[in-house]
């Protein structure tokens, strides 16, 4: 079995295609049809290999469902950058509007939160370089080509990188927690900002929470503690969205 980065899915793989981070493809002994034929003529305009391989080895590459077929990525799609590559992104950006997960073990839960983070344009999401779910193909199929979009770092010491992004860039770093003292909101999300998000089942660490600005909650209704991590992060992140975009 190949060593590369396998991804599956229509959706997933043409948004890699789109992209340009494809390597190759392999497409399931007798599909084809109108389903993948668009996939297939763009594979073939850009001179991207296809291979047919019977369905054992489709799940072989991606356990996930993967419809039928799969790519392969291309190294440079796949690296994450580290704390000099994010430190020069910032320095280019004049009001940088970023994600920082810590703690979410869930793939799935990591994919959905890139998709909304592209969807409301971050200039770059930050990830612990450890204690996190793997950027495998079932995260890469959910952030349906997000995480080959976006610019993605990976960092050792994520309240060290706090400190970094308040003390030389000036970012304000907002924590949504349950015990957050103020509604998210209430908050001024515009101008230089990073809204930090921990996992569903323990939250950010307090040493994580420290290092923020300040803490925002999201107001609960009926029985249910917290949201989903996703759902929390699409909601804040629209939220500064409709801040930073209002006249």
């Amino acid at each position: 079995m190949s060593e590369g980065v396998w991804i599956g899915g229509v959706h997933a793989v043409e948004a890699a295609l789109r992209a340009g981070n494809v390597r190759r493809l392999r497409i399931a002994a007798g599909r084809g049809g109108e389903r993948l034929g668009p996939l297939l003529e763009r594979a073939k305009r850009d001179q991207v290999r296809v291979e047919r391989a019977d369905r054992r080895a489709l799940d072989a590459l991606v356990p996930e469902s993967h419809q039928g077929v799969v790519a392969e990525l291309l190294a440079a799609a796949v690296e994450l950058g580290d704390e000099a590559a994010l430190e020069a992104r910032l320095a280019a950006a004049a009001e940088p509007f970023l994600l920082v997960l810590e703690g979410i073990l869930d793939p799935r839960n990591l994919g959905a939160c890139l998709r909304s983070a592209e969807a409301a344009g971050v200039d770059a999401v930050i990830l612990p370089r450890s204690r996190m779910a793997p950027l495998n193909a079932a995260a890469r199929k959910t952030a349906a080509g997000a995480a080959e979009r976006l610019p993605l770092f990976a960092v050792a010491n994520l309240a060290r990188t706090l400190r970094t992004l308040q003390e030389d860039f000036a970012v304000r770093c907002f924590g949504l927690a349950g015990a957050g003292e103020a509604r998210l909101w209430s908050a001024d999300l515009t101008g230089p900002c990073a809204l930090v998000l921990g996992a569903e089942d323990r939250g950010l660490r307090a040493l994580t929470m420290r290092h923020c600005d300040g803490l925002l909650a999201l107001p609960m209704a009926g029985e249910a503690e917290s949201l989903n991590v996703s759902v929390a992060a699409g909601v804040a992140l629209f939220e500064a969205v409709r801040q930073r975009t209002s006249p």
